[in-house]
């Protein structure tokens, strides 16, 4: 087992459950648009991805039989609005066993940071709604809005990996519910990647990205590392 000193994990459907509102919102979003797609579509091919990147794919994805051209940048913006009032009454919760991971993982002396998709406000949202902050549960959050290139890009795990002074990738942990987190890690070049059953896909689709692990959730990660 490789010795982890940083360990990057998503957000929503891996370490904090809120119920996929987010891909629920992208669906009702281009549903205002005519574009009628099924909650399994938005998520196999909008999945961990930033969210106006994610309405495009999933545009592109299902452009057959569709002769109206949708403005994905218009969806965009009505989901920002949707999105917004959707999290206003929302109820978010770590997913069991997460917040004692993270303590696990710190009593080893791993930085324990928080990655997303998600643009800066709708991240600290939801770290608010669950009263965690940098310093105290999580070392650090990076979010969409801190990079130029959102996932599959490594560039969210480098800029972790800069900010604690990590120097070898093969040190890192990345996790997430979505074949895009496992690719992200790979592009990192990351040690260990892990893929969760939690959130967006399921393991025929998180199989196809080849992570080195799979587990049901995250809690079971602290036995996988420190057997």
């Amino acid at each position: 087992m490789k010795e982890i000193k940083l360990a990057v994990f998503d957000m929503a459907g891996t370490t904090v459950n809120e119920d996929n509102v987010v891909y629920k919102t992208v669906r009702q979003a281009l549903a205002k648009w005519g574009v009628d797609v099924s909650l399994e579509t938005v998520l196999e091919f909008g999945a961990g991805k930033e969210k106006y990147k994610a309405i495009v794919d999933v545009l592109e994805a299902t452009q057959n039989g569709r002769e109206e051209v949708v403005d994905a940048k218009a969806v965009h913006e009505d989901f920002k609005g949707m999105l917004k009032e959707a999290y206003t009454n929302l109820e978010v919760t770590p997913y069991e066993g997460v917040e004692e991971l993270f303590e696990i993982l710190k009593s080893h002396g791993v930085k324990v940071v928080l990655n997303t998709g998600y643009d800066r406000k709708t991240a600290q949202s939801l770290l608010d709604k669950l009263g965690w902050e940098p310093g105290k549960q999580i070392d650090a959050l990076i979010t969409a809005d801190d990079v130029v290139n959102g996932r599959p890009s490594s560039e969210m795990i480098d800029k972790a990996m800069e900010m604690f002074h990590i120097v070898g990738p093969e040190h890192v942990l990345k996790a997430g519910d979505s074949v895009i987190d496992i690719e992200e890690g790979k592009n990192a070049h990351c040690g260990i990647t892990v893929a969760v059953l939690s959130g967006a896909q399921n393991r025929e689709q998180l199989e196809t990205a080849e992570p080195t692990y799979i587990l049901t959730s995250l809690d079971a990660l602290a036995g996988v590392l420190y057997p």
